[in-house]
């Protein structure tokens, strides 16, 4: 959007991992997301562990559907959109991503769950289609979801399934 920022070095400098609320290896986790109100809802069971805002697509529109993460990264630099029509974003150490996909939205794609610091508009469309979270509620996010953070880098395999998100609604026009 034409301006830079400053990374703060919290985020790129924390490495440690500690569990959080829940059990971290559950299997009955679900997170799901209401595009209308724009809130996530994360639940283990009939339980609900979290609740709290998020920023979805504006730029570009945020799948609908059932999805699973695929794989977690502590930090990864996101570049996109079009220098043109004045979208583009290059921004580097985005935290506690976890990207996700199901049969008609493939991995190649590029969505995922992320903190942003770059706004701190949460409850508003603000992304290029992910899911936008403030740096704290996604550390708790990304350290409560499947599959458990085994270092920088977390893979969701047969062993170690990733927890599914269910996306619905319609964002609100911005």
């Amino acid at each position: 959007m034409g301006r830079k920022i400053t990374i703060p070095q919290e985020i790129a400098l924390d490495t440690e991992s500690k569990a959080v609320l829940g059990d971290t290896s559950s299997s009955n986790k679900h997170i799901y997301i209401d595009l209308t109100s724009q809130k996530l809802y994360a639940r283990e069971g009939d339980r609900m562990v979290y609740e709290f805002p998020i920023s979805s697509g504006k730029w570009a529109r945020t799948p609908t559907g059932d999805f699973n993460i695929w794989i977690k990264l502590r930090a990864t630099r996101m570049t996109g959109g079009n220098k043109a029509i004045g979208t583009f974003y290059d921004l580097p150490n985005v935290p506690y991503t976890m990207f996700f996909y199901n049969q008609d939205i493939p991995k190649s794609r590029g969505y995922g769950m992320h903190g942003a610091y770059w706004h701190n508009n949460f409850g508003h469309p603000m992304s290029h289609g992910c899911i936008n979270i403030s740096i704290d509620n996604s550390r708790l996010l990304y350290e409560w979801a499947n599959p458990p953070s085994t270092g920088y880098t977390t893979y969701a395999d047969s062993q170690n399934p990733g927890t599914p998100i269910t996306i619905y609604g319609q964002a609100p026009p911005s």
